[in-house]
């Protein structure tokens, strides 16, 4: 399966936090999956990190690529033919995001492993499931 993880779950998931349920763990460190974070999340964290919402051992740009290849995660891109499902997606959700995400897994077929509820009003698969 292609997951494609949202920022709190890798954020949760690199730092070990409780909030993290087992089973996203279990399906993260699955071989048989491929799991990507998207360039997005990084823009986001980022963001975050200099509005001081986000505190991190070092700065995002340097600290979650090395989180991320240190847990065998891949990198995804966002390319032209994600955006541009922006100009169809309903706007049940306003985080920007979020929705690009939503955007990437739709273009690439991918499930989106969240907590957020709000990204199942749309066509993508999310874990888990509500």
């Amino acid at each position: 399966m292609k997951l494609l993880i949202d920022t709190h779950i890798f954020l949760w998931y690199i730092s070990g936090d409780h909030h993290l349920p087992k089973s996203l763990k279990d399906i993260i460190q699955d071989s048989a999956n491929e799991v990507y974070l998207s360039v997005v999340s990084l823009w986001e964290s980022i963001i975050k990190y200099r509005l001081g919402k986000l505190p991190l051992p070092l700065s995002p740009e340097k600290y979650l690529p090395l989180q991320r290849e240190r847990h065998d995660i891949s990198s995804l891109s966002l390319d032209e033919a994600a955006i541009t499902h922006l100009s169809t997606l309903p706007s049940f959700h306003r985080d920007p995001f979020d929705r690009m995400l939503i955007c990437q897994a739709i273009e690439h077929e991918m499930t989106i492993v969240t907590m957020d509820l709000a990204i199942a009003e749309y066509p993508v698969n999310i874990i888990p499931r509500s």
